[in-house]
């Protein structure tokens, strides 16, 4: 039985044969029987979850969520079945929406399962079978050819031309050339060549290797057990409502037990007062408040997706508002994950090619002035460059679409903006034969028959190429390449790679048409060297600036990739990403936990990064108080993307673990979007905040009212079937309108919330006790006047209507803290408007309906009672306005630091 190691890349091809006790051949059929019984399936465990029954009740567990079943049941033992009912289906909604939500979320684990390749070739006894991949074993002999998605990780045996896509695992965009000799022990996994991973994909040649490792033993097994074992946190926005329900059961027990005590005291009639305290109870907790929240969230994401921001998890919707810290992949999301060329060095020009990606769209440049592509040398290059090509670039629905390997697809379409096209090419120049490409030679040829001799075309390591050279073209004929020339050549290539190319020579030789095979001695020292064409993965035309806006809202911005520091540094240059040094995966596995933290604020690029240290980068940051989001698209990001404040996974590009993994998809892949969602976050927890507001200020004024009129006057100035009245008409009419308040525009002008402040903070709550102060001192004076003017029904009508005037004016107020109405517009927010009318019909049907007036005991108004309620109402509108004109910040503190 083999001796399971992690190091297989550290031995021979023989020793790793030798330490799993397998051959050439494969295993025979009882080995690999009695190794499945021991090693198990080649599958993915899925970690156990709750029961649906135990998640649709986990909804419920919260203090809020206690209370309002209180209350609820309260109000059906009064008989109050209307409120009963209305507090339970709120109820039952949030946990439907929630339940729904975290379903969702557990199809993480599910979508890593079906990454696994589902067939594999492999040699049993010598034979090649066609297997399902959860039977492979370690000690099996597998076949990889291009176009297979690799079963299992496994330490390669035979080589050809073999080059495999890591992008999902390791995040390097290009892929990788394999090899077979032995490593050292400590290099990562993106740099064992002579390894293959399990759900990664051959794109070019073929290969034989041994299984090492299998199911949850492999890289990709790593990342599913740490992502089945990282604990979600919960958001600011969760722990505010947390904070409020705790305030909430206080206000509740101390101000009802206030209101029947002094009521009893008072000699008012205890049934009466019992209701009213009930009444007093709904009042005081805004049973709206969970609907509204979901409803702004839910409003937040309709929002987000028309800015190709869709939310998957509904109380994640404001987090990114609150983000800090961006930590985002390089590879499909600053960048385009095309490979393109942006530079060609022929004829000692430097010419410079525009356009991004596989689109064959741009110019070339010279010196910054656009020249025409029909130089005979750049041509030359140009069609070296398709014809020494195995690739092929198509158009469709949605252009452009590469089958092949990146490299050859960037030379492909530089071809295409100068209008030569591979497949003219191909027939003008008919291939006879061809050198593949392999690790050893560095370089690709082809011959080609053109006409009256037959051409061979060469591509490769530029080094390796330009000592194959004797002549180099220079003035439309080919030159001695003499040392002077070399020098000029190797300086352009370090210039070149300084700016992260990829640098490729191009040549070629003339042949006699008796040469129909070609060998490399037919080529070697007799290559003339056409040019140099520099490749690279462009940043996103708008990455510079999204990252530009994400730094003046106050956010950091971090890249964390898997491919080499130089091109990292380069793309984080260019994409304005800078301010710190940059860090390896090397120097990240030599710190602790504890140093690693230390370190990271002095970083802003992290290179060659593993899976699992993007994770504990994440947490890193996380630890110095910092509100974290991680963009990625790959198998490799899962783990952090889970463990970040809130994961955004890229929709196009994105792997389905990574989609599942994550709180929010880009449906565009545009880092831009990021910034978008942020400053969209940030708007929506203004709106979270107005509506608290909003609520808090009401409900508190009307206590406060009841209390001062019981306790002074001995009487109520509203009946307890008033006061729900109120709350129905007014919470739920005005609340979703600010919910549906537009954004101002300057959200991204604010400095990110620190982590401490959530939804409540001191400023609000001084805010809430100021205008409700007014409001309770205005309602109690007019029920004083009233009550020695008129009857108590007229005086408590009054009221009745007065306390509405109150709550429809500070809707208007409700909007904003710090601007007043005119700088927002009065009209801007048409909703609300149309809740005010509605609010005000509904109203005036309670007073004037005789089957209302009944329920409600109340009057007709006289014109003198709707000026009088009109005008107390627009009092606090007043001087909440001139407020904000002369001491606009005056509420502010705490807003966005504790403190402050």
């Amino acid at each position: 039985m083999p001796v399971m190691a992690e190091n297989w890349h550290a031995l021979s091809s023989t020793d790793t044969l030798t330490r799993l006790e397998s051959r050439a051949s494969g295993l025979t059929e009882a080995e690999a029987k009695e190794r499945l019984s021991k090693f198990g399936a080649n599958t993915l465990e899925e970690k156990a979850g709750k029961s649906p029954v135990l998640r649709f009740l986990s909804q419920f567990a919260s203090p809020l969520v206690y209370v309002l079943l209180a209350a609820a049941a309260v109000s059906a033992f009064t008989g109050h079945p209307v409120d009963t009912l209305t507090i339970l289906g709120v109820l039952l909604a949030n946990a439907v929406i929630g339940y729904i939500q975290e379903s969702k979320a557990e199809k993480a684990m599910a979508a890593l399962r079906e990454m696994a390749a589902p067939r594999a070739k492999v040699r049993r006894a010598g034979k090649l079978r066609d297997i399902t991949a959860a039977d492979l074993v370690p000690g099996d002999v597998i076949i990889i050819e291009e176009g297979d998605r690799v079963p299992a990780d496994a330490r390669l045996l035979e080589l050809a031309g073999l080059r495999v896509n890591e992008s999902s695992l390791t995040g390097e965009s290009e892929p990788v050339e394999k090899a077979l000799g032995a490593l050292r022990a400590e290099v990562t996994v993106g740099d064992r060549t002579n390894m293959v991973f399990q759900s990664t994909a051959a794109t070019q040649g073929k290969a034989v290797a041994v299984v090492a490792a299998t199911g949850m033993n492999t890289e990709l097994g790593r990342i599913a057990g740490s992502l089945s074992g990282i604990t979600e946190e919960k958001t600011p926005l969760q722990k505010g409502i947390a904070r409020l329900s705790n305030y909430l059961v206080i206000i509740l027990l101390a101000v009802c037990g206030l209101i029947l005590g002094v009521g009893l005291i008072r000699g008012l009639e205890p049934v009466e007062m019992f209701l009213l305290a009930v009444a007093a109870a709904v009042s005081a907790i805004p049973e709206g408040l969970p609907a509204v929240v979901t409803v702004v969230l839910a409003i937040g994401m309709r929002m987000m997706a028309q800015r190709n921001a869709i939310i998957r998890k509904l109380v994640a919707v404001e987090t990114l508002g609150s983000a800090t810290v961006i930590c985002s992949d390089k590879t499909g999301t600053l960048t385009l994950n095309q490979m393109t060329t942006r530079q060609l060095y022929a004829d000692g020009r430097s010419v410079d090619i525009t356009g991004e990606g596989y689109r064959p769209d741009g110019e070339f440049q010279e010196d910054g002035k656009v020249i025409a592509a029909d130089d005979e040398t750049l041509r030359l290059a140009l069609r070296i460059g398709a014809l020494c090509n195995n690739a092929t670039v198509t158009t469709g629905q949605e252009c452009c679409s590469l089958f092949g390997d990146p490299t050859e697809g960037a030379l492909l379409v530089a071809a295409a903006k100068a209008g030569l096209f591979k497949e003219d090419l191909d027939k003008q120049y008919r291939r006879l034969d061809e050198i593949p490409f392999s690790s050893e030679r560095q370089y690709m040829a082809t011959l080609n028959d053109a006409g009256k001799v037959h051409i061979t075309h060469a591509k490769g390591a530029a080094e390796k190429l330009l000592g194959m050279c004797s002549h180099i073209y220079n003035g439309g004929r080919p030159a001695a390449l003499d040392e002077a020339a070399r020098h000029g050549v190797r300086r352009q290539i370090e210039t070149m790679a300084g700016q992260a190319m990829r640098v490729l020579a191009l040549a070629y030789a003339e042949l006699p048409t008796t040469v129909t095979r070609l060998e490399e001695e037919h080529i070697s020292g007799k290559l003339v060297l056409a040019g140099l064409a520099g490749i690279a993965d462009p940043p996103r035309p708008e990455a510079r600036e999204a990252v530009a806006a994400a730094l003046g809202a106050g956010i950091r911005v971090v890249m964390i990739t898997g491919d080499h520091a130089a091109t990292a540094q380069a793309i984080a240059r260019e994409v304005g990403i800078g301010g710190g040094r940059a860090m390896t995966g090397a120097d990240v596995a030599a710190l602790s936990d504890a140093e690693l933290a230390a370190a990271v604020k002095g970083v802003s690029v992290f290179a060659r990064i593993e899976p699992l240290q993007k994770l504990r980068i994440v947490r890193a940051w996380k630890s110095h108080g910092e509100v974290v989001a991680v963009t990625g698209d790959g198998v490799n990001d899962a783990p952090a993307l889970k463990a970040a404040d809130i994961g955004v996974a890229m929709g196009k590009s994105g792997t389905d673990v990574a989609r599942e993994a994550a709180d929010m998809v880009l449906a565009d892949d545009n880092f831009a979007s990021v910034v978008a969602a942020v400053e969209e976050g940030r708007g929506i927890f203004n709106r979270l905040r107005a509506v608290i507001y909003f609520l808090l200020a009401s409900n508190i004024g009307e206590l406060m009212a009841l209390a001062a009129a019981i306790a002074i006057l001995g009487d109520a100035p509203l009946l307890a079937a008033q006061i729900l009245w109120i709350n129905v008409v007014t919470d739920a009419t005005i609340t979703v309108p600010l919910a549906m308040e537009p954004r101002r525009g300057d959200e991204l002008k604010s400095p990110p919330r620190s982590p401490e402040v959530s939804i409540i903070y001191p400023g609000l709550m001084w805010r809430v006790g100021y205008t409700a102060l007014i409001m309770a001192a205005v309602v109690f004076g007019i029920f004083y006047w009233a009550e020695q003017r008129f009857t108590v029904e007229e005086a408590r009508t009054l009221v009745f209507c007065t306390v509405v005037s109150f709550e429809l004016w500070k809707g208007f107020i409700a909007r904003s803290d710090e601007l007043p109405a005119i700088k927002i517009g009065f009209f801007s927010n048409r909703w609300l408007l149309l809740a005010i009318g509605i609010a005000v019909l509904l109203q005036l049907a309670a007073v004037y309906l005789p089957f209302l007036q009944a329920a409600f005991r109340t009057v007709p108004p006289t014109p003198q009672m709707w000026a009088i309620a009109v005008g107390a109402g627009f009092s606090i509108f007043a001087v909440e306005e001139l407020r904000k004109i002369f001491f606009p910040r005056l509420f502010s503190r705490g807003k966005w630091r504790r403190g402050e």
